[in-house]
């Protein structure tokens, strides 16, 4: 079932378990540790097939790894995935975690992990009651705590760099963004943008928590249906990936995409798709990297606050120079941001 995908990666290292009790596919990806103990999420999602969910831990793990050389960070890249039958609760999810925290104990410092989709500074805590590489638990366990609102902090200023860039001013009062997507990122960022001056335009699913988000900060709440081809200046993805496509990329009425979301692209041909409609894309994997800056920054690097927010500012200088190179080798800014990504992987910098 899994040959085939593990012969065709470019990968290190795959680790694959399954926990009977639960049903529970377990996926440790290794894509590099070129520049050092590789670094991914956790996440915990329901996938069609075993398959399909290790497919996307391997996509996951080498996107991360270019956000390490990109952020010019000391780690690689890797991701975990728990293919659960459905999310669990309570003693279950406990005990499904305890188990997966011993998968990834077997890998030792090669691995470190942090929240992801579905997964939080608790469920990290209880993964690091077995394995001793675990980012973000929370701070009464001796953790740096949620990273979203700092994921959000990045987010911002590389909305206000892709502004400087398509509209000659960084300055976002008055300009409309689109928020898809009101969880542990864009909730903070829907706020940190309203706070901005910033015409804001929020959508979930939930729609309880958009129009509970909407009405505390003065925003639009857009049906999830409608949010696509909402006319606005910046579309801010931050829920799942592959919501750019060759049909969504159609609707949009946006200038910008510059959102929190891991693998936005459906395809590589999307990012060609975005240049040609004259939108500006913000690779996801260099703007959504600032909750990795705060918690390994913090954790594993002795950062202090300053340090951070000097970090977090950075990723729109890096995209500045992105775009840049993009412009100046009429490439597409997906293929710039890979380009020093691996740039800096081939000199080991």
């Amino acid at each position: 079932m899994f040959e085939g995908l593990i012969r065709a990666w470019d990968g290190e290292e795959v680790v694959v378990g399954f926990d009977q009790p639960s049903g529970t596919w377990m996926f440790v990806c290794i894509h590099s540790t070129k520049r050092g103990p590789a670094d991914g999420g956790t996440r915990m999602k329901t996938y069609s097939s075993p398959a399909d969910a290790m497919s996307d831990a391997m996509r996951l793990a080498a996107a991360m790894t270019l956000k390490m050389a990109a952020i010019d960070m000391p780690f690689g890249g890797a991701k975990a995935v728990l293919s659960v039958p459905a999310l669990p609760t309570g003693q279950e999810r406990r005990r499904l975690l305890l188990r997966y925290g011993e998968l990834a104990a077997s890998l030792g410092a090669t691995f470190r992990t942090a929240p992801d989709l579905n997964t939080t500074t608790s469920d990290m805590d209880v993964i690091g009651e077995r394995h001793g590489y675990v980012y973000c638990r929370s701070e009464e366990r001796g953790g740096s705590g949620d990273p979203g609102p700092y994921t959000a902090h990045g987010i911002f200023h590389g909305i206000r760099a892709s502004a400087e860039h398509v509209f000659g001013s960084s300055k976002l009062e008055g300009r409309t963004v689109l928020v898809q997507g009101v969880g542990n990122v864009g909730a903070p960022l829907s706020e940190r943008l309203a706070a901005a001056g910033t015409r804001v335009l929020v959508s979930d699913i939930d729609r309880e928590r958009a129009h509970a988000l909407a009405e505390r900060i003065g925003a639009v709440d857009v049906p999830p249906e409608d949010a696509v081809g909402v006319d606005c200046d910046v579309y801010a993805p931050c829920a799942l990936g592959g919501t750019l496509n060759a049909e969504t990329i159609r609707q949009l009425s946006c200038r910008i995409v510059a959102g929190s979301a891991n693998n936005q692209l459906e395809t590589p041909a999307d990012a060609e798709r975005l240049r040609a409609a004259g939108i500006l894309y913000a690779p996801d994997f260099v703007i959504n990297a600032g909750g990795v800056l705060y918690s390994v920054g913090v954790e594993a690097l002795e950062w202090d606050q300053a340090t951070v927010e000097t970090r977090l500012a950075g990723i729109g200088d890096t995209l500045t120079e992105i775009y840049a190179r993009a412009d100046a080798e009429q490439v597409t800014t997906q293929e710039s941001a890979e380009e020093l990504a691996r740039g800096r992987l081939r000199i080991g910098a």
